[in-house]
């Protein structure tokens, strides 16, 4: 079956401090998608800043990395989900961590999904795509805002 033509683009917000991940998710998620809007962020300050500016538009999906400078993926998880305006939004984290306590700890601050970084160039392009087919479709049966 076909996707249906969204409306607007299917934005995702991507908090990650580290350059060359930054580029191999936007390589990812965006090369050759004209449906896609991605805006990355270096830690969860600017991704708060980003999410809380009323002339910004809310993205579909939050992609956060745990281990960044002045608030880590962990601290803002547990912001976003005790807000009532921006709980709703899913948030997969994407990181290098496979400590039990990471992966336990973000499930019970309600995070959406857990994915570890493939240290292999071609899974972690193939890891970051199916995050992103998962939620792109799961969002085209959501109501456009």
């Amino acid at each position: 079956m076909a996707a249906k033509a969204s409306a607007r683009p299917y934005r995702i917000l991507l908090v990650e401090d580290d350059p060359a991940d930054a580029m191999l998710v936007e390589e990812a998620l965006i090369d050759g998608a004209e449906d896609r809007s991605l805006v990355q962020v270096p830690d969860g300050v600017a991704a708060l800043e980003h999410l809380r500016d009323p002339d910004r538009p809310r993205p579909d999906l939050i992609v956060l990395d745990l281990n960044m400078p002045r608030m880590n993926g962990a601290e803002m998880l547990k912001i976003l989900k005790d807000d009532e305006e921006l709980r709703a939004i899913p948030v997969v984290i994407l990181t290098t961590s496979a400590a039990n306590e990471d992966i336990s700890a973000a499930y019970a601050t309600h995070a959406s999904a857990y994915v570890v970084k493939p240290v292999n160039l071609d899974d972690f392009i193939n890891a970051v795509q199916n995050i992103d087919t998962f939620y792109r479709e799961l969002a085209e049966h959501l109501p456009n805002d």
